[in-house]
């Protein structure tokens, strides 16, 4: 996995690069995106971090990539930050006993590139940790909307780092943009976006954090080539939307203490 990401040919925005990248954009007013999380990823002596957001007070929705890691891999994640790097009164961290990698995901094109981790204890809901509606199956993001993608850190490929939560406004483009500059390219579960003269741009380590379109998550950041951050590719949320559903039950039911039966 490590080798395939390190090559430069590859499609791929690394998770374990440093924490979220936003190229172009600016800082968000504080705690105005109470969604945003940051997972911080420790697998033995390595530590990296990606982007989450919160879909429900036990679950948050991120990349596969971001967490399959050789070795035991430790999760923490980090709501209602807003510089990183303070022990804000806000913030609240939370250790991830338990995630699911999408059962068709694939670590060599990124097809069904989303996690799902399970919170426990629940975050606490209040004005500064919040979660984001995500779409049904049958809903689309059209060509031409625009839409945000939210990260922490570095703000250029060159390295200039910022710890306070910045964002981008990126537009989602033609389904054969992305065709023609990569083959692996699924329009059913994948959404072509970027900004064409590449001067924004989510970078290195945003993996994971949400395209919001219309106050909606509609897609997950995934991958783009490195040295060319036009076309970006995102998985598509309506695409998995019933598996969603499905883990969220189950998260619901290994919460349920068991009863025994009357017989």
């Amino acid at each position: 996995m490590l080798l395939l990401l390190l090559l430069t040919n590859a499609f791929v925005l690394l998770p374990w690069a440093g924490a979220g990248r936003i190229i172009g954009g600016q800082e968000v007013k504080p705690h105005s995106r109470p969604y945003m999380a940051h997972l911080e990823i420790k697998s033995g002596s390595q530590t990296s971090y990606c982007g989450g957001f919160l879909i429900r007070p036990d679950a948050v929705l991120s990349a596969a990539h971001c967490v399959d890691i050789e070795g035991t891999v430790r999760v923490t994640v980090i709501l209602g930050a807003h510089d990183i790097t303070c022990p804000e009164w806000s913030q609240q961290k939370i250790r991830v006993g338990q995630w699911v990698i999408h059962p068709e995901y694939s670590p060599d094109d990124f097809k069904n590139d989303i996690v799902l981790l399970k919170l426990k204890p629940r975050a606490r809901i209040n004005q500064n940790v919040q979660f984001i509606s995500i779409p049904r199956r049958n809903e689309h993001v059209e060509p031409g909307t625009l839409c945000t993608v939210s990260g922490w850190g570095l703000t250029s490929p060159k390295g200039n780092t910022s710890n306070v939560l910045r964002e981008v406004k990126l537009k989602v483009q033609k389904e054969k943009i992305c065709q023609q500059r990569s083959s692996n390219y699924q329009r059913q579960s994948m959404i072509c976006v970027g900004n064409k003269n590449s001067k924004k741009a989510s970078y290195q380590g945003d993996s994971g954090g949400p395209l919001v379109c219309n106050k909606k998550a509609h897609g997950i950041v995934s991958y783009a080539r490195i040295h060319h951050r036009f076309p970006e590719i995102f998985t598509r949320i309506s695409k998995f939307e019933p598996w969603i559903r499905e883990q969220l039950r189950r998260f619901e039911l290994q919460d349920t203490p068991f009863s025994p039966s009357s017989d």
